[in-house]
């Protein structure tokens, strides 16, 4: 079965970190682009972070400096720490596995950053 799983989300006090895993069955990890998006209330889906094919990574301005991307290829994980959160990082994050011909979503895992 083709499908992508979060796991990792949860309540985290501002300034903290925070390690969100996605878990790939059913594709070749390298063959697609991975990333990371969220989904604040009331707000669009927008990206946070991507690995490429090629391990190439790229981040949000938001999110730049904070957050690190990663995958494992052997263990068909992708991998996304999150430090020094802020309340603004407060939403449901989504694993994407995209290529030419098919994008796979995750259910989400909520990340809520409160005192």
């Amino acid at each position: 079965q083709v499908q992508v799983v979060e796991s990792g989300g949860g309540l985290v006090q501002p300034g903290g970190s925070l390690r969100l895993s996605c878990a790939a069955s059913g594709i070749i990890l390298s063959s697609y682009d991975m990333g990371w998006y969220r989904q604040a209330p009331g707000k669009q889906r927008e990206l946070v972070a991507q690995i490429s094919t090629i391990g190439r990574t790229r981040y949000s301005d938001s999110v730049k400096g904070r957050v690190t991307i990663s995958r494992d290829i052997a263990k068909n994980m992708v991998y996304l720490q999150m430090n020094s959160l802020n309340a603004e990082d407060t939403a449901v994050y989504y694993c994407n596995a995209a290529s030419r011909n098919l994008a796979i979503w995750g259910q989400g895992t909520q990340v809520t950053v409160s005192s």
